[in-house]
């Protein structure tokens, strides 16, 4: 599992649970179950990730829970 602070949340709009990773913009899974969204999560970040690497972003260090408090 990896380390950056995730935020789960029901969207009505979607009526799914979404997931957001902040410190990664624009990373956002949903599900239909809190788990679901959760483990449809760890496969957006590995992407998230990997897409960034292939084009040369910077990969932001998990800095954790209320970074944004």
């Amino acid at each position: 599992m990896n380390k950056y602070e995730k935020i789960i949340y029901w969207s009505y709009d979607d009526e799914k649970f979404l997931v957001e990773i902040p410190e990664l913009p624009g990373c956002v899974a949903d599900g239909d179950t809190p788990e679901e969204a959760l483990r449809n999560s760890e496969v957006i970040v590995s992407e998230w990730l990997e897409t960034a690497q292939e084009l040369g972003r910077e990969i932001p260090y998990p800095k954790g829970k209320l970074m944004y408090a």
